[in-house]
């Protein structure tokens, strides 16, 4: 049977300069193994969503020569789905609920010898007493539907970060609004769809053991992973729109084509010289993961005027970039 790749962005608005590297990315990597490609919307928050942005990320990744097999594939259209999943383990016993708020989280793993990583939850509310859940049901709050990890340690070969071992924490599978959370549906929705090869960025490489530990409990066949480096802002931050010029409309707004941008995403990428301009086809001969750039990519344009691509593309390393900065 032959595999599946996905991009799944989530239609809060335009895609940035990052967003379409990964999906650049994650495009080349499907195509070179004969896979298919598959579009999925992440859209259960609904008050981040913005409608007109599922046509227009489409748009935009077509623009680049990105193409998919089939019809997207929305989230918000598989709640039952998910639903059932999230009964199957609360029948299990695997679940528990949780009133923590986020600040309460924050200061627990602060605290000294918090007992988890940052980012993990420290196991609050797992063994409330019958009284000690009542007492804070009585507050009206609606609590979260955290899934039992146990301290499961989970390891993986990453296509570009290489081997990968962590924990599972504790973590939420429904919201305290009752939305489903990614943590769970983005496992199911990847099984679903058949979904065996996963590119996405390294922000997420730390929540993969908790991926694996649903598959794990579910029956679920683990994909493998490829994690792309963040691009960032020069001030080292992960990139946004408040950034400048970042999206496609943007460029476009300064005399720029969708081949101009596609060029600078291949020159960041290190497929491509500044002033060429490959097409896909060229891409994808020239494409290998075991030479993609391993570290985070500085996106810093040189002005704002238009046929600017060159300088969209002169992007460099973090570290290089620090030791510039340093130095003058």
């Amino acid at each position: 049977m032959m595999g599946i790749g996905r991009y799944a962005p989530s239609p809060t608005g335009d895609l940035h300069f990052g967003n379409l590297r990964t999906a650049l990315v994650a495009w080349l990597l499907a195509r070179s193994t004969q896979r298919r490609f598959v579009l999925r919307f992440e859209d259960l928050d609904p008050d981040a969503i913005i409608e007109d942005a599922y046509a227009a990320q489409r748009r935009d990744l077509e623009a680049l020569g990105i193409d998919f097999d089939g019809q997207a594939l929305s989230q918000r259209d598989r709640v039952d789905a998910y639903a059932e999943v999230i009964a199957e383990l609360v029948n299990r016993d695997l679940t528990y609920p949780c009133w923590c708020s986020r600040r309460e989280i924050r200061e627990a793993v602060a605290a000294p010898n918090g007992p988890v990583e940052p980012g993990q939850y420290p196991g609050t509310c797992r063994e409330l007493s019958r009284a000690e859940r009542a007492e804070r049901a009585e507050s009206g709050k609606r609590p979260a539907l955290r899934l039992r990890s146990d301290g499961a340690t989970y390891s993986f070969d990453d296509a570009l970060v290489g081997p990968v071992s962590g924990a599972s924490d504790d973590f939420v599978i429904r919201r305290g609004d009752g939305t489903p959370a990614y943590n769970l549906v983005v496992v199911v929705d990847d099984d679903f769809q058949r979904v065996d090869q996963v590119v996405r960025g390294d922000d997420l490489v730390s929540s993969t053991p908790r991926h694996l530990h649903v598959a794990w409990l579910l029956g679920i066949e683990a994909p493998t992973y490829a994690h792309v480096p963040l691009v960032v802002s020069e001030a080292g931050e992960r990139l946004a729109k408040r950034d400048g010029a970042v999206t496609l409309s943007d460029r476009r707004a300064l005399g720029e084509t969708p081949e101009q941008v596609r060029a600078a995403l291949a020159v960041s990428l290190g497929l491509a010289e500044p002033g060429e301009s490959p097409s896909m086809d060229q891409l994808l001969d020239r494409f290998d993961p075991a030479l993609l750039p391993r570290q985070p990519f500085v996106y810093a344009p040189a002005g704002n005027g238009p046929n600017t691509a060159d300088n969209v593309a002169g992007v460099t390393s973090v570290t290089e970039s620090s030791e510039r900065n340093s130095s003058s």
